[in-house]
This record gives structure tokens, sequence and C-alpha cells, in this order.
């Protein structure tokens, strides 16, 4: 008896050692229950942490942007000027933006008369990132070097290729951050600058600001030229300029200064003035493929809840900086009689964004249409004025 009771103490001794042993060499701490062998594992200290490390890196997947300007506003139209501008167009605009936060501008793209400017402080401030708008320069730039056809397609995965028509019409970032690669910076730079960037689009207009374009590419750590190519990474452009350059898409290259006429008299002898001449002519019908492909099926489709009588082309922006989101929507009407371009910029929070700058331009062409805008409208031939200067894009 004496035996077998030493037996079973040296037996349950070994056992005890045995899980000490795991316990130091894996981690785990035992408690004994009633003075048997049964043990109760706990996560150490180590394991406890990667534990840890796993949960916030999982907090950090659902992390949810703060947004501190907000998306609706009243009063937009304070202390606007308004004597010189079509009164029909204007009325449209403030109906179509209502009380978003935002500006609406309405030119017409055989002279650069300003038409209509809702929220003047808004539309002639420094403006802000164009977002994925800049992808229709990069496209232009990138034809006219010779890098793509509309019809190449550019591999941007294991499985997936894409022409420009899509990439325009879905705003596909990783294909204009591998045409901003193919450019480079330099080029990219020529281009926006022969686009407007970075000078004032307007004539003589009193409180316009100037936008800014980078004097050098962004770091690698914040995407480097792809990254300004795909949603305008630290360009800061204005509602005029960008409204300036779908000017010259719609009406085949002309770059003109914008005028927004003060008195009904500077709209009697309104003179257009050209800027410069871009050579851009037979690269605008591929690049019109993207836009009206954006509103037919792509992220601008939101034109439609409210207008599909005309054909509308144009281009959607969001992205957001400093707790602040964007949302563009530069396009044009391009309709037998006449084109108007529309450019609405928003500011706010989540409810602002690209497609909903685009549901507002879509109220407000159903409302230019209701009104026989386009009926009333007859084409016009862009006058060649005495001023200006005449600069084609060399290659």
């Amino acid at each position: 008896m004496v035996a077998r009771h030493s037996s079973q103490n040296l037996a349950v001794g070994l056992a005890s050692l045995l899980v000490l042993f795991m316990s130091s060499a894996y981690g785990y701490s035992t408690t004994s229950t009633s003075g048997k062998a049964k043990s109760q594992v706990s996560e150490s200290a180590g394991a406890q942490k990667h534990i840890s490390h796993l949960r916030h890196h999982r907090r950090r997947h659902h992390y949810y942007e703060r947004f501190y300007t907000s998306s609706f506003a009243n009063d937009v139209t304070a202390g606007d000027v308004t004597d010189g501008e079509d009164l029909s167009v204007r009325a449209a605009a403030i109906d179509a933006l209502g009380n978003m936060n935002g500006s609406v501008v309405a030119i017409d793209p055989a002279s650069g008369r300003i038409l209509a400017m809702v929220n003047q402080k808004l539309a002639l401030s420094e403006g802000a990132q164009p977002c994925s708008t800049f992808k229709v320069a990069v496209a232009l730039a990138a034809l006219k070097e010779g890098l793509i056809t509309k019809d190449d397609e550019i591999r941007l995965g294991r499985r997936t290729r894409m022409n420009l028509t899509d990439a325009l019409a879905h705003s596909n970032n990783a294909y204009f951050e591998a045409l901003g690669r193919r450019l480079g910076f330099k080029r990219v730079s020529e281009y926006a600058h022969m686009f407007g960037m970075g000078e004032l689009a307007g004539y003589n207009i009193e409180g316009e600001h100037l936008g800014q374009f980078p004097a050098v590419a962004p770091g690698t750590k914040d995407g480097g030229v792809g990254k300004l190519c795909s949603y305008g990474e630290t360009i800061s452009m204005t509602p005029l300029q960008l409204g300036a350059m779908m000017v010259a898409v719609a009406n085949g290259g002309t770059l003109y200064f914008l005028q927004h006429p003060q008195s009904a008299d500077e709209v009697t002898n309104f003179v257009p003035k050209v800027k410069r001449q871009l050579e851009i002519n037979d690269l605008i019908p591929d690049v019109s493929e993207g836009m009206a492909g954006a509103v037919a099926y792509g992220t601008a489709r939101s034109v439609r809840y409210n207008f599909d009588e005309e054909e509308i082309l144009g281009k959607t922006g969001t992205c957001s900086k400093d707790g602040t989101r964007f949302g563009w929507f530069a396009s044009y009407a391009n309709t037998d009689h006449g084109k108007v371009v529309i450019v609405v910029f928003l500011r706010g929070g989540r409810p602002t964004f690209g497609p909903k700058a685009a549901e507002i331009a879509g109220r407000m062409y159903h409302n230019l249409y209701s009104s026989n805008f386009f009926a009333d409208t007859k084409p016009q031939t862009p006058h060649q004025p005495a001023t200006g200067v005449a600069v084609g894009i060399s290659q």
C-alpha cells in the first residue's frame, strides 16, 4: 500500500513538473483545482499583446473620416453681382443648387461669357483639389504625346485591362496613375499650365483668386505624379479654371479669358478675348466618348435622374482634405441648338461628392430645357477679337 501510494505521488509530481515545463516554454500559466492535475490555461502577456495589436489593426480598417464642414448652407447668393447675367440661366442654377453648400457656374463656350455664377464668393475663391476632374487634362496630354490611343488597353492587374473610354467613364485611378508615370511630372505640368492651371481664368474679374499648381510632384509617400494625375493631389483648382478648360473641350480648342459682364451695356458690347488656341481638336472625340460614357453608365449617371433629353458629357470628382469633402462636376450640353458649359463645385461632409454635383447639374439642364433655353439658343461662331494670343501645344 505504501509503495502504491508513493508511486501515485511520484506520477502526480511528474505530471505537475511536465505542466510547469510547458507553461514556461509556451507561455501558459496553470492553476490546480482540488489538488488534482487539472489545469486552467490563460493567455500569456505576449499573447495578450498580440491580440491587442490585431484588434487595433481591425479597428483601423473600420476608420471613418471625420468631416467638419457642413454640406448645406443658407443665403449662398448673398453679395452676388447679377446685373450682367442671363437671369433665366441664373434662376435655373439657383433652383438646382438648392440648399447645398456650393457654387454653380454656367459659361457660353462660343465666347467665354459667364452666363451665371451662383455663390460668387466661393466660385472666385482659391478653389480646392480638383479630384478626378483633372483626369480630362491628363487624358488630353497622353493622347497628344502619342502615349496611348482611345482603344489601347493598359494592364492594371493580373486579370484587369482598361481603355481610355472606360477609364474616364468609371474614373479609374489606377489607369490614370499609370498615365501619369508614363508622362512624368514635367510634361504633366506643361500641359496643365497650357490648359490654364496656375493662372487667372478670368479677364478683370474682381475678387478672382489664382488657385495653385505645384512646382514639384508630390513625394513618394504621397503617391508621386501618379496620385497627382489620378485625383489632383497637391493641386488647387478654381471653378473658373475648370470651367475655362471645359469650354476649350466643348468648342474645339479655344481657351478664352472668361468674362463676367456687370451691366446690360457690357452685355451689349461684349467682345470675346482669346487666351490661346490649343491644338486638341482632333483629340476631343476620343475624350468626349469617355465623358459621354460617364453620364450614360459611369460615375455621372446621376445626371439622368433629372435630364435625359439631350446629350451631356462630363467628368465627376470626389476627394477630401482637412475635414472637408469636395464634389465636382464639369460638363457641357452638346445640342443642335448650341452648347453650354456647367461647373458644379460642392464643399461639405459625407453628403458631398461628385455624383451629387452631377445630379445638381442634371437638374439645371432640365430647368434650362424646360425654359426653352436650348431651342432659343442658336449656334454661334466664336468671335476673333483684336486681343489675345494663339499658342499651340508643341509635342
